[in-house]
């Protein structure tokens, strides 16, 4: 069971589970006070309703904060992650116990979610630095002991901080693995198509040039034959002419049926695309079917579309893109955008600058449109590659 679990999941299980658990002294000392109302040393003091206020603040923080590690962040997260370290810290005060620090622990585990290494860091040492006071008040700790206590809970802090590190870079490596993944199947899917294509040109080529020349001399020499016989011979020979005629007909429509189909499907090529992209849920609507007939301006747009939804998926923040490709048998527009956080002023980097210069090297023009809060928005224009046309020699009518 726990192998179906995600990271994150078995993250958000395992701290509420710590939590629950640092509620049953505290429970048992509050029962104990009800119960026997008069001071006992064998009964820890009950705590004030804060601390009890501090505990549940917790919980319900730490269970909305991992509700979706990993994916797009918010400023909640942030005041949320707040929250939940200041109700630690006051669990620690009200209660005058380690609890505290031991839910600091807890609180650990989603600062490399949420911050970078080094605030992460600073982030726990600080926490842990907060309870110092309560060592010192609550529990009537010498300066040094209190800092020694502080750096023992820092310690194993520290070591939740590093496995849920080591998750998070996991969970990466796989969902980039996963995009990669997608990539290959897209351009495998291209390296087909190009190869049927390429395939099929060859044979309409082979048989243009050897049957298509052959069978128009002998039709020639028939005809010259035809008019140098008499008789029955004639008759032969007419009917052989007309046979050969009809051979050099239908070796025409095959080239030129083989020419047709020759085009690729630059949709079976960019659906692959969709699958397992993490983080992300990508909507297409291609025109079925969008076909080229120029492996390289397909491969050039297949290039774009991937380099769109990586920009999407490593700089955007978007949950959602649309993809959206359509052609009118002169060019294919191609248009990506996504609901990420956008830019106000927009500033190239090497993706963009790479897409605009494939898009050159074949006649075509990038738009780009963006807005803080509105996401991206990328048009690619790429005029279609003229096709060429089978001939046969026309010495000879059809």
């Amino acid at each position: 069971m726990l192998a179906r679990l995600s990271h994150t999941r078995l993250l958000r299980y395992a701290g509420l589970f710590t939590w629950a658990m640092v509620g049953l002294p505290l429970l048992y000392s509050w029962v104990g006070q009800w119960r026997n109302p008069l001071p006992d040393e064998n009964i820890a003091h009950a705590m004030p309703w804060q601390g009890w206020a501090c505990y549940l603040a917790f919980g319900a923080g730490y269970w909305w904060l991992t509700r979706g590690l990993g994916q797009r962040r918010q400023a909640m997260d942030y005041v949320l992650l707040a929250v939940t370290t200041l109700a630690a810290i006051g669990l620690g005060f009200f209660s005058e116990t380690g609890l505290g620090s031991v839910l600091l622990m807890v609180a650990a585990c989603v600062l490399p979610w949420l911050l970078p290494l080094r605030l992460g860091v600073a982030w726990l040492l600080g926490a842990q630095l907060a309870v110092v006071p309560m060592f010192m008040l609550g529990l009537e700790f010498p300066l040094v002991e209190a800092l020694m206590q502080s750096m023992l809970y820092a310690g194993f802090s520290g070591f939740v901080f590093i496995t849920s590190l080591v998750a998070l870079q996991q969970s990466e490596a796989r969902e980039e693995q996963r995009r990669l993944n997608a990539e290959l199947r897209a351009t495998r899917a291209l390296l087909a198509e190009s190869a049927r294509v390429n395939e099929r040109t060859r044979i309409s080529r082979e048989l243009h040039d050897l049957l298509g020349h052959h069978l128009t001399a002998l039709s020639l020499n028939l005809e010259v034959a035809g008019h140098l016989s008499e008789g029955r011979v004639k008759e032969h020979v007419q009917q052989a002419h007309t046979l050969a005629r009809l051979l050099l007909t239908d070796v025409r429509e095959a080239v030129s049926q083989l020419r047709e189909s020759g085009a690729i499907d630059l949709g079976a090529a960019l659906r692959p695309l969709a699958e397992n992209v993490p983080k992300l849920d990508i909507h297409m609507d291609i025109q079925n079917p969008l076909t080229l007939e120029d492996p390289e301006r397909a491969h050039v747009l297949l290039r774009c579309a991937q380099e769109a939804i990586t920009n999407a998926v490593r700089h955007a923040g978007a949950r959602n893109l649309w993809l959206s490709a359509h052609g009118d048998g002169t060019q294919v527009v191609m248009q990506v955008r996504d609901d990420g956080d956008g830019a106000e002023h927009l500033v190239p980097g090497n993706g963009l600058q790479g897409l605009r210069e494939r898009l050159r090297q074949c006649g075509g023009q990038l738009e780009v449109a963006t807005a803080r809060g509105e996401g991206f928005r990328l048009t690619m224009i790429l005029p279609v590659a003229p096709s060429a046309d089978a001939g046969f020699p026309q010495g000879v009518a059809a």
